[in-house]
């Protein structure tokens, strides 16, 4: 009999990759803009991909988005700080809503929500770029490659699932890449066979790790992630809202 995890998590769960219409609608015509904007600004592009939760298979249909990730090629002399800027004023002209966020640049185009993320080649490290992060004024290496990889094989998508409905019935700031470390880490060393279990075991650890717990990049040790992209009040409302949920009676008071 399916439990409730599995039960919510189909009502909410969307199919790994776009459909042809976001395809034909959003994607490909922002990855011809991108294309443009390189070009004017004599931008070695080496790729152009979807990526996030559309390509983990962790996408949810409350929050809608895409995330594309541009790659440009390590012989460009630019600063990733000036190729991320010149990205946000191109893009400003030819979206209805944009903003900066820490290392994409946010847009609505055709009514979907993307994310656009540029990254500069690390010489020839295979997956590692570097990326500008608005918030720090500042570059990071990293690998989103190998979070992919990281999600993908990890058996716990049906709980990284669960937790991003969990994350919007709260209204809660969780960023998807620490919200996936952080499932990963908790319940390492659970089975994968009762999936409503072990999201208890998850909101246990929210309520008691989360404002201490030190999460690191998997791609590079440099970088604490559980510092660098939440605040102490985001992890203290999260906190409160585990202890809420496990404080209730019955599921759809959990997640509904």
């Amino acid at each position: 009999m399916p439990n409730y995890i599995e039960e919510i998590n189909k009502k909410y769960q969307l199919p790994a990759g776009i459909d042809k219409m976001t395809k034909e609608k959003v994607y490909d015509p922002i990855t011809q803009h991108i294309k443009s904007w390189a070009y004017r600004n004599d931008y070695s592009l080496a790729d152009i991909k979807l990526s996030g939760s559309r390509v983990k298979g962790t996408a949810v249909s409350l929050a809608p988005d895409i995330d594309i990730f541009i790659c440009l090629a390590s012989s460009n002399t630019e600063t990733i700080r000036n190729i991320y800027n010149s990205l946000y004023s191109y893009f400003a002209t030819r979206s209805s809503s944009y903003r900066k966020k820490n290392i994409s640049i946010g847009l609505t185009f055709s009514g979907i929500n993307v994310d656009l993320i540029p990254g500069q080649k690390r010489g020839q490290s295979e997956g590692d770029h570097s990326l500008y992060k608005s918030k720090q004024d500042a570059w990071t290496q990293t690998n989103i490659d190998k979070h992919i990889r990281l999600v993908k094989t990890s058996n716990r998508i049906p709980e990284i699932v669960a937790a991003k409905i969990w994350r919007y019935c709260n209204r809660l700031s969780f960023p998807s890449i620490l919200l996936e470390l952080v499932i990963i880490e908790a319940l390492k060393n659970k089975g994968t066979t009762d999936r409503d279990k072990n999201f208890m075991s998850l909101l246990g650890y929210l309520k008691d790790n989360i404002q201490m717990a030190r999460i690191i990049d998997p791609a590079n040790p440099n970088n604490v992630i559980s510092e660098d992209i939440i605040t102490s009040a985001q992890k203290r409302k999260i906190a409160e809202a585990a202890r809420e949920s496990l404080n209730k009676k019955y599921w759809k008071e959990i997640l509904w």
